[in-house]
């Protein structure tokens, strides 16, 4: 009888601590990822809600400005638009990322319709890619050196005549100047 009351403690003991490990977050870009497998192992922690708006700066492409949340800490890049329910036209997230590498971006949690522009360390749009809710297949980029994520409503690239070879401005200058003090 002590046999099993001891099996059932440890069975009760086992089911909840398997239930407390953590689950994986939306990573609207971990980088770099080179397969769904690797980026389900790099993930950490839970949210199950949308994080508090971020601090934001203005963002030119061309003649056209967004007001853009910054995501600059892992966390925040890792939570990026999860949760959430809508983005207006002209609003943005801007992924900054320590150094130039390959990104790949999906959509956990996501129910927004992104489209994702893949940037370079000198500020230039280098891929831009739709993203769509929920699907969690990463979207790699093809250029090894993206530092800079910008993600808009699906479309706005196109509806505003924005493409490849675009290079993005901020009140500060350059993204370099605006993030990392070099020119």
């Amino acid at each position: 009888m002590y046999w099993f009351r001891a099996m059932a403690v440890w069975v009760v003991a086992g089911g909840l601590l398997a239930g407390c490990r953590p689950q994986p977050t939306n990573v609207s870009g971990v980088a770099p990822i080179t397969n769904t497998a690797e980026a389900s192992s790099r993930l950490v922690g839970y949210l199950d809600h949308a994080q508090p708006r971020l601090q934001t700066l203005k963002l030119w492409l061309g003649d056209q400005e967004l007001v853009t949340e910054l995501a600059l800490k892992d966390t925040e890049r890792n939570t990026g638009m999860m949760f959430r329910t809508n983005m207006l036209e002209n609003e943005a997230m801007l992924f900054v990322f320590p150094q130039s590498q390959p990104v790949a971006f999906y959509m956990r949690n996501t129910q927004v319709r992104l489209s994702a522009a893949y940037i370079d360390p000198q500020g230039v749009i280098r891929e831009i890619h739709d993203l769509h809710p929920f699907v969690e297949t990463p979207v790699p980029s093809e250029a090894q050196d993206i530092q800079y994520v910008l993600e808009t409503t699906q479309g706005w690239f196109t509806r505003h005549r924005i493409g490849v070879g675009t290079r993005l401005r901020t009140p500060r200058g350059s993204l370099a100047e605006t993030f990392f003090n070099s020119r």
